[in-house]
């Protein structure tokens, strides 16, 4: 990671010290045999399924820790003699000198076993790209002592030449060929081929050579820091933000000065308290970050300026723990609210969600009703929300009573294929079971204003107003005070990338509760101008994969109806089948209308 001095004049981040152990084992001559960190390119390999470096290994070798001899998480194989320890063994074996640094087995990331920390090095992440851009790291494995490999067929060599009919034919039924480097934005290069060569190179997803979508770039991972840069993955691809964002609609600089005049007008005395909080800015830091993946470098990029800035700004949660994705979602659109919010503008428009850019892209509101079971009266209240929180099957009563909020599924899984014995959700039927009236438990029982007295109740939730960017968060870890125990769900959910949300709108649930009858506390909701646009498109899914203590977060990302795996900094082309079978835990949709989809056929004129 490399930091730059600010140009706006605020002081530079400081970054800690470089490891000393790496130094160390640089300037001893570490794997000089074969020019350094770089000469490891060797003993790396890419895997078959996804295109992931990892060390070389032969078939079927399982590897196991020397100490405990144990899998694990995470294993790591010493630079120096080679031996393979876990993370607990690690340090153990760092205390011989030389025997600091390590490579993790199935990742191929530098690890100094001594400071308990992933380290960077270019040479050794040239090494990394150089296996996996040659051929040799594709290549299947040997085969097997004293089985018969399979003599390859020799096909001779023949040039071709379109003769004149077949000219004659290309001629009438051909057209320039459009090729996008990028997505489908006016930024986006476009250039024309017509040689059926160059169409091939464009066109194949499948190739490790395809280019990548326009903006599409890997974040490194900074040390369990994957729930940063999956959802960072997913905001920095929101239509909406985008575009803001790319616009320069939040000026880095003009932030920046604006701070300063607030700053100094303020009370000598109370200026220096206030000049601390404007130092950083998650929404100068994500501009910036806009203007780098948006840059065309294809090198994955370092948030690390980022983390220092969510670091003081959720200084409760600035450490190298592995924190829930979810968590990090909520608290950074509260940090872009607090600086983009204009105070200027009336309450109704900050309850509406139009007072910054992270509530209008992200903000919808949510109808709950309470009727009491004894005279049918309804108390009405709206809430706002950044997100929808969904509860997988809980093979409960379908009644459920609000006091017992903890949904027990089945039993424990060790994979997402493992947990279909718990059974199989939808997306819809959490919809629909959010939506479901529930009753309220004897001990919460309600002050009805018509029979002025406490009255057990039937509550319903309802969407009365659509956000631009809906996301469905699916409680997939349960935390329970009274057992003092916290699982995982490990629940498949099948999520379709088209839906329609007006079964589950206000109106729609009024119409089926009242029917044609228009009550006056109900009439804004029964208005179609409340619904909106109830069509919403699928384009990104943050999944966790592992357990509860170690596990890992990814996201899928949608272009032109081609999907693509972001795992920190690594990015591959997958199906629409490896993202079905994912263990979703953040959806992103976005409304159909906004959503612009590449046409198939292009027609010039």
């Amino acid at each position: 990671m490399s930091s730059n001095s600010a140009a706006d004049g605020t002081r530079p981040l400081r970054l800690p010290p470089p490891c000393s152990h790496l130094a160390a084992y640089r300037s001893c001559g570490g794997a000089a045999g074969g020019g350094g960190l770089r000469s490891l390119h060797r003993c790396l390999r890419r895997r078959p399924p996804l295109g992931r470096p990892e060390v070389r290994r032969e078939p079927g070798e399982v590897p196991r820790c020397a100490s405990c001899h144990g899998g694990g998480p995470r294993l790591y194989a010493c630079l120096a003699c080679a031996a393979v320890s876990c993370l607990h063994h690690a340090p153990d074996h760092a205390s011989a000198p030389g025997h600091e640094i390590a490579v993790d087995v199935d990742r191929a990331e530098l690890f100094c076993a001594a400071c308990r920390d992933q380290v960077y090095d270019h040479d050794f992440d040239a090494a990394v790209v150089i296996a996996l851009t040659t051929p040799a790291a594709s290549r299947p494995p040997p085969p097997q002592p004293g089985s018969r490999a399979k003599r390859p067929r020799r096909v001779e060599y023949r040039p071709w030449a379109p003769d004149a009919p077949e000219r004659a034919v290309i001629g009438r039924r051909s057209s320039p060929l459009i090729v996008r480097e990028g997505n489908a934005s006016s930024s986006s290069t476009i250039t024309t081929a017509n040689s059926t060569a160059a169409a091939a190179a464009a066109t194949s997803c499948a190739t490790s050579s395809a280019p990548l979508p326009w903006g599409l770039r890997g974040l490194n991972n900074l040390g369990n820091t994957c729930f940063m840069n999956s959802v960072l993955q997913a905001l920095l691809h929101t239509p909406l933000l985008r575009n803001y964002f790319l616009s320069d609609r939040h000026n880095r600089m003009v932030c920046q000065q604006k701070s300063r005049k607030k700053a100094y007008s303020k009370e000598r005395s109370n200026a220096r308290d206030a000049t601390m909080g404007l130092q950083f800015c998650l929404a100068c830091d994500l501009d910036a970050m806009y203007s780098a993946v948006f840059s065309g470098d294809r090198k994955p990029y370092s948030p690390a300026k980022f983390l220092y800035s969510w670091w003081r700004y959720a200084s409760n949660l600035a450490n190298y723990q592995q924190h829930d994705a979810h968590e990090f979602f909520i608290c950074m659109l509260d940090g872009i609210h607090e600086k983009e919010h204009d105070p200027c503008k009336r309450p109704n428009h900050v309850s509406s969600g139009e007072c910054c850019i992270a509530h209008r892209v992200f903000s919808g509101t949510l109808r709950s009703d309470v009727t009491c079971t004894m005279c049918g009266f309804t108390s009405t209240t709206y809430d706002p929300c950044v997100d929808i929180s969904l509860d997988l099957d809980s093979k409960q009563d379908p009644m459920k009573v609000t006091g017992s909020k903890l949904h027990m599924n089945g039993g424990e899984a060790n994979s997402m294929f493992a947990s279909q014995t718990c059974g199989t959700s939808t997306l819809m039927e959490c919809l629909e079971r959010f939506t479901r009236p529930e009753k309220l438990g004897a001990d919460q029982k309600l002050f009805c204003q018509h029979c002025q007295v406490r009255q057990e109740s039937l509550k319903q939730m309802s969407i009365r107003k659509i956000p631009l960017v809906t996301c469905f968060h699916i409680k997939r870890f349960e935390h329970s005070s009274m057992r003092k125990m916290s699982r995982k769900v490990d629940q498949y959910l099948h999520f379709p990338f088209s839906l329609d949300l007006a079964p589950y709108l206000s109106s729609s649930i009024l119409r089926a509760r009242y029917g044609n009858r228009v009550f006056a506390s109900s009439g804004d909701d029964l208005d179609a101008s409340i619904e909106s646009i109830s069509n919403l498109e699928l384009f990104a899914v943050v999944t966790h994969s592992g357990k509860l203590d170690a596990g890992h977060y990814l996201t899928y990302l949608r272009f032109n109806s081609q999907w693509y795996r972001c795992d920190d900094a690594w990015i591959t082309c997958v199906s629409e089948r490896v993202v079905r079978a994912s263990q979703a835990y953040m959806l992103f949709y976005v409304q159909k209308i906004l959503y612009y989809k590449a046409s198939e056929n292009v027609v010039i004129s």
